[in-house]
């Protein structure tokens, strides 16, 4: 199994899961000829993959699934309660309906229910063989029953948007940091860093923070807040960067 972060923040998020001869796309909320790029530099074609996976309706998440849709043979893998909020970006018939466990050929994929301001919105625990990956972003909180299920993992895709205090003191409007620091908003630095601190196990080898907020975070500030967990020094911890991908990770 190996993972790259093509794109992840405000502006657009996707991610690709390479597992043997299933290939899935997480999230299109960046251009065609973007991810057509970046595929092509690690000798990858549209063709490879399996089908999409998407977390929620929002346009940074979304914004290049319609045009991936009309230029490719791939469905896009959702629950049915997603539907109705995606509808205008794709056919019913280029859909497949899941539950909240599935297979995509020997790939097992459960959902993780997050708590999202979308009308429905989830993460993956994407696992084939002995190799596991948690992947989970836009959540105010992670509920204790899909906590549990998060518990030693190989590798960890998870939001870590914002610095509390640079949220606060920021140039957002109220509503916007109270939307952000809400239930339904997105994790912060520190929420996110002790979340790991429960969740992290023997198995776990890299850690992927994402969707850094632009305005209200730093790459050093996330990173600092996973430092004061005292993590496992054997345990490897990338910042997904907004505008250029990261490396090929192997789980």
């Amino acid at each position: 199994m190996k993972v790259r972060t093509i794109a992840s923040g405000s502006k657009g998020n996707c991610t690709i899961v390479i597992c043997n001869e299933t290939k899935l796309i997480i999230d299109m909320g960046i251009s065609f000829l973007t991810l057509k790029k970046s595929l092509e530099e690690n000798s990858l074609s549209f063709n490879d993959f399996s089908g999409i996976l998407i977390t929620h309706c929002h346009n940074d998440h979304t914004k290049g699934l319609a045009s991936l849709i009309k230029k490719t043979n791939l469905n896009v893998y959702i629950p049915e309660e997603m539907y109705e909020s995606l509808k205008e970006l794709v056919p019913y018939p280029k859909c497949i309906m899941i539950e909240d466990k599935f297979n995509i050929n020997d790939v097992e994929i459960e959902l993780i229910h997050t708590s999202h301001d979308a009308p429905y919105s989830v993460g993956f625990i994407i696992k084939q063989d002995d190799k596991s990956m948690v992947y989970v972003t836009d959540t105010g909180y992670i509920n204790r029953k899909y906590l549990n299920k998060m518990v030693n993992h190989n590798l960890y895709v998870i939001e870590s948007n914002h610095d509390e205090t640079m949220l606060m003191d920021g140039p957002y409007p109220r509503f916007l940091k109270e939307r952000v620091i809400s239930d339904s908003g997105h994790l912060s630095n520190t929420t996110t860093a002790k979340y790991l601190k429960k969740i992290i196990g023997d198995k776990t080898n890299t850690i992927i923070l994402a969707h850094l907020s632009e305005t209200n975070n730093t790459p050093d500030k996330a990173l600092e807040a996973i430092k004061e967990q005292n993590l496992p020094e054997k345990i490897k911890v990338l910042i997904a960067d907004q505008y250029e991908a990261g490396p090929m990770i192997k789980v």
